[in-house]
């Protein structure tokens, strides 16, 4: 059990998190998971109020999670959530200093590294389909590495949990590994931009439109990636209802647009299987059905 002290930091922390920084609940979860080990582990070691919690405490605890075989991407966003912690109990007078702006971040992580950036942007638009502004809003707690999958808050403030593929969760892994020490201008924003602030659209659509027409193909808007993920969803043989679920769509109207993708699969199906394909082709009702 934490000291009312420490209790009382927790409780104040995740208030700020969720009300004042406006973050989704699944984020407000994480940061307050992140920082309850944290203001544990400290208290094993005879802590009773934040402005005792030391830099030494923090690498402590960071050397710990590494020690678990956490994946790097949980442990930078661990270290992170404590960053953010750390830096709210000075502001508000609850420390005389803030430990964690004196926690050592690798060199490497002093430049943007743009090319893992914009690969994990481009991997996880493809992979789940989600819309520019929902990938600008994401924060490193919304990742969930282990399950790979990702928390969205869609038009309408709805939240919805949305997966993706090894290609995508690779990419990510490679990003977040060094997103952590860039800047925390941003925050716990997933991406962030040149400027060390919370990545915009227009650089999304900008590094979408590189990649793409780097590749050799046409290029490709993110709106396109989206369109891209719901085709080949509907090729693998998902249904409409599991579509509009993963695209965030609020009628089974809107998903409709895609139909065509299913009616190309029936036609092939109907060429290969039918022992009157040849004769009958698919382009109307198939002879004898009327």
């Amino acid at each position: 059990m934490l000291a009312p002290a420490l209790d009382d930091a927790l409780t104040g922390f995740v208030a700020h998190v969720r009300d004042e920084r406006g973050r989704s609940a699944h984020t407000v979860r994480a940061y307050r998971g992140d920082v309850l080990d944290l203001l544990s582990y400290c208290s094993d070691r005879s802590v009773t109020s934040p402005d005792q919690v030391t830099l030494a405490h923090l690498r402590g605890w960071l050397a710990l999670q590494s020690g678990h075989g956490r994946a790097r991407a949980t442990v930078a966003r661990r270290a992170a959530s404590a960053r953010a912690f750390t830096a709210w109990c000075h502001q508000r007078g609850l420390s005389g200093t803030d430990a964690g702006d004196r926690l050592a971040s690798p060199a490497v992580g002093r430049t943007l590294p743009t090319v893992l950036r914009d690969r994990a942007i481009v991997e996880l638009l493809y992979a789940t389909g989600i819309r520019v502004a929902e990938l600008c809003a994401s924060d490193m707690a919304d990742v969930d590495h282990d399950r790979r999958t990702i928390r969205v808050l869609g038009k309408g403030g709805k939240e919805r949990t949305v997966p993706f593929g090894l290609p995508a969760g690779r990419a990510l892994d490679a990003w977040l590994a060094v997103r952590p020490c860039l800047t925390e201008a941003a925050g716990g924003a997933l991406f962030v931009g040149a400027r060390g602030g919370r990545i915009d659209p227009r650089t999304v659509r900008s590094a979408v439109h590189r990649l793409s027409a780097g590749a050799g193909g046409p290029e490709v808007a993110p709106h396109g990636l989206r369109h891209t993920a719901a085709t080949h969803v509907l090729e693998g043989g998902a249904d409409l209802r599991s579509v509009q679920e993963l695209l965030g769509h609020a009628t089974l109207s809107t998903t409709q647009r895609y139909t065509h993708v299913s009616v190309e699969r029936l036609r092939a199906t109907f060429a290969q299987a039918h022992p009157r394909a040849a004769a009958s082709p698919p382009d109307g009702a198939p002879a004898g059905s009327r």
